[in-house]
């Protein structure tokens, strides 16, 4: 049986203020056991009494947390700026982990020495080996594409939300305003709303005024003007009239910070291969481009093309049983990563007739459109790793 190499191994409980710490070796001797305040202080204390024992043993460091990426900021960047492999403990395999090896108890500094036990059966159970997934080094650009596009999908989720609210009001108070526009989200009808300090004054903005704000040309200002004829108000428009222009305008401060962010990702994007890559497969957009560069980060995490697909969402697990067929969806799947590469591959499909052909094929074989999609998806996943692997772009094939 294979030796396991000498390393000096830290296993860390990650919470909310503070992080229990186990240090072991990789022979399964435990030699220190602490805690840390989640500040510059405890985390001083946290590389110091590293350092004693990597001077006094001589031996490579390797450090394992549950919660990278959450709670564990700045921990995680600052193990991986000393040169530490760092791995993250995936929580929902841990959980199975456990189903199969019970502990008697359940405490912080139990689950930091249960990390040590992790390092220890990963170099012989394959099980306790997908628990633990080392952390590569991930290409500046990328992360902050990743930080980019999560806050762009966060504040177009609110517009959303704001915008739901925004047409309801109007329809309860207002009955046939939102006739004059064909969606409620052009700029040019939010600004019409913001364009008087009181809601039914809108009824009487005169024509002049409406054709100098910004979007209204003679087509609009006439049907406003038809509307303001026949204009109503419901008895309740005195405080939801303030309701609707408050939404208004937030949905147009939140249209500006969106710009914003996607100008700089745009430039951001310049300097990732992975999005240059990506964005010479026919249909992939700037966004859905930009959001798979910076949830994948670096293809060097993947150990082939079915994990990158199984990661994407466009692969399905084996969930057969006897003579009984079938399929379930993975639950480690990034959910961003899934929505931009679904939105991505239904549009690159109608681009290039291969594709296009495929997908048909799948729905004559009686699947539904996403179904057809992911099954697209995943011949794409093959593609993409390829490409991203050899550093060149997509060739439509002849």
């Amino acid at each position: 049986m294979r030796t396991p190499p000498l390393q000096l191994r830290v296993g860390v409980d990650i919470g909310c203020r503070s992080h229990n710490v186990a240090i072991g070796l990789s022979t399964g001797e435990i030699l220190d056991e602490f805690s840390i305040v989640h500040e510059p202080e405890g985390f001083r204390n946290f590389f110091s009494r590293i350092e004693q024992l990597e001077k006094k043993y001589g031996y490579p460091v390797a450090v394992a947390m549950e919660g990278y990426n959450g709670y564990a900021r700045p921990l995680d960047t600052l193990v991986r700026t000393r040169n530490y492999r760092l791995f993250n403990i995936n929580n929902l395999k841990l959980a199975r982990f456990k189903e199969i090896f019970p502990g008697a108890a359940k405490t912080d500094a139990i689950d930091a020495r249960k990390a040590l036990e992790l390092f220890q059966l990963r170099d012989y159970l394959p099980v306790a080996k997908d628990v633990l997934q080392e952390v590569m080094a991930t290409p500046q650009e990328n992360e902050i594409l990743k930080r980019l596009s999560r806050r762009r999908r966060r504040l177009v989720n609110e517009r959303v939300r704001v915008l739901n609210s925004l047409q309801a009001d109007i329809q309860s108070v207002c009955p046939g305003l939102l006739e004059i526009t064909g969606e409620a989200a052009n700029l040019w009808f939010l600004r019409f709303i913001t364009s008087t300090d009181d809601f039914r004054k809108l009824a009487r903005v005169r024509e002049t005024t409406i054709r100098k704000i910004p979007g209204i040309g003679a087509k609009y200002a006439s049907v406003i003007l038809d509307w303001q004829k026949q204009a109503q108000f419901g008895h309740d428009v005195e405080w939801v009239g303030e309701m609707i222009q408050e939404d208004a305008h937030r949905i147009l401060d939140l249209h500006a910070k969106i710009q914003r962010l996607e100008d700089c990702m745009a430039e951001v994007a310049t300097g990732s291969e992975i999005a240059q890559a990506l964005a010479t497969v026919p249909g992939f957009g700037d966004i859905c481009t930009v959001e798979l560069a910076g949830e994948i980060g670096t293809i060097d995490r993947f150990a082939g093309e079915s994990s990158l697909a199984l990661y994407l969402g466009m692969s399905n697990l084996d969930n057969s049983s006897g003579k009984q067929k079938g399929s379930k969806l993975p639950k480690q799947v990034n959910v961003r990563a899934k929505a931009a590469m679904m939105i991505a591959v239904d549009r690159h499909r109608k681009q290039v007739p291969q594709s296009q052909k495929y997908y048909e094929k799948k729905r004559a074989e009686g699947k539904k459109h996403n179904q057809a999609v992911r099954a697209l998806g995943r011949h794409l996943c093959r593609i993409i790793f390829k490409i991203l692997k050899e550093k060149r772009g997509y060739t439509i094939p002849t």
